[in-house]
């Protein structure tokens, strides 16, 4: 079992096993937000299973760019193809390079935007609007992104004491 670890906001920070979670908690260094329903015994203590735990200080240190890769393109994205705006699982998503390589397109943040395949394929070597398709979002460098040290896929199954915590976890009503 694995433990959510929020700061002092309720942001997800990262993921920690859960007997690091139960040391942090004698330590006085966390909360307990949201418990599994196992518990933890020892010889003169039995306590629920920290399932997701919130940090009592503030996180201090330098704040460092994020780096450009295909999870964080995605999650910049919503994990949504950026013509057709489905969305999918991160295997189902490509880079497209919105100014084409062929036409002197970069590969950054500013020129990088996640695809279907089928979107992908139909746009080719050519600009969006050579071809008439519309980006949803104009693709820019985030200044942050939710939770970059904790990576999954939005369809894949995270414990039921998360869904809280992790927004992208399941649909929105606004979704489609």
């Amino acid at each position: 079992m694995r433990t959510l670890v929020l700061d002092q906001g309720y942001q997800p920070h990262r993921v920690i096993t859960w007997q690091r979670a139960v040391c942090m908690i004698f330590d006085g260094k966390v909360e307990v937000v949201e418990e599994y329903d196992e518990d933890v015994r020892s010889v003169s203590i039995t306590i629920k299973m920290p399932a997701v735990v919130r940090l009592l200080r503030a996180l201090v240190g330098r704040k460092r760019a994020i780096k450009f890769s295909r999870i964080n393109v995605a999650m910049r994205d919503d994990f949504r193809c950026q013509y057709c705006g489905d969305r999918h699982r991160l295997r189902g998503l490509t880079y497209d390079h919105v100014i084409p390589k062929s036409q002197g397109g970069k590969t950054n943040w500013e020129n990088i935007v996640m695809a279907c395949y089928r979107c992908n394929e139909k746009k080719g070597s050519r600009a969006p609007e050579q071809i008439g398709l519309r980006l949803r979002r104009s693709p820019v460098k985030p200044k942050w992104l939710p939770m970059v040290a904790f990576r999954f896929d939005p369809a894949s199954s995270i414990p039921e004491a998360w869904a809280n915590w992790v927004y992208w976890h399941g649909r929105l009503e606004s979704d489609p």
